[in-house]
């Protein structure tokens, strides 16, 4: 993979940011179903994908939202889910699933930016309900991702935030920056694998699809 390009004079250190998708990015595959999959166990596990199947095959045909899909699978496959439990789902996944998944050359890429001094940010689709988790594990500066809704110790099924996909990227990033005092402009660097991540990638001085460069148009920046 080609070297991270020189921040210019005066945008190094913290005014640099890499923002990375996990899905597919970070990690080789898709997460949430093999989340869900080892939290439920089999039989459970089906039968949610049973019960959200005719929304999940809506998306698959562009018919419905990747918002109003989602929504439904957490519904039924985690509404009422102790946060305990939770906890202990994702300590699990963390420590003995995650490790198996990691692209390894984004790793390294994101431990080269670690280095480098620059800001680090995780922005996905992915919960809440794990991706904090990794990023501590990572060692990030920030997880930008689904929050999913909790009330008196247990998960609702409902989302607290939008889901955290194509231009709700851009937006949530933006605040995030902003909340940070790391108003633009600074020097995005930006990774992501799937069409949920071009608005980030358009936003980005230097932008990453599925591991090799992409040419960026200046002037939509």
């Amino acid at each position: 993979m080609p070297e991270i390009a020189a921040s210019p004079e005066g945008q190094a250190g913290p005014d640099a940011v890499a923002a990375f998708d996990f899905d597919g990015t970070l990690t080789r595959r898709d997460t949430l179903l093999p989340y869900l999959q080892r939290g439920l166990g089999w039989p459970r596990f089906l039968w949610a994908l049973l019960l959200s199947g005719p929304w999940l095959l809506a998306f698959a045909l562009r018919l419905m939202s990747n918002h109003r899909a989602k929504a439904r699978l957490f519904q039924v496959a985690l509404g009422g889910r102790s946060d305990a439990d939770i906890a202990l789902w994702t300590s699990d996944f963390v420590e003995n699933y995650l490790p198996g998944q990691w692209d390894k050359d984004m790793l390294t890429r994101l431990h080269q930016h670690g280095a480098l001094g620059h800001c680090r940010v995780i922005v996905s689709a992915s919960p809440g309900i794990y991706l904090h988790a990794v990023g501590r594990a990572l060692g990030v500066d920030g997880v930008i991702c689904t929050e999913l809704a909790t009330q008196d110790g247990a998960l609702t099924g409902a989302m607290a935030t939008p889901n955290c996909f194509g231009q709700e990227k851009v937006r949530r990033l933006q605040a995030w920056l902003v909340a940070r005092g790391l108003q633009r402009p600074v020097v995005l660097h930006a990774y992501g694998d799937s069409s949920g991540d071009v608005p980030l990638l358009n936003l980005a001085d230097y932008a990453w699809y599925r591991g090799q460069p992409r040419a960026q148009k200046k002037s939509a920046k």
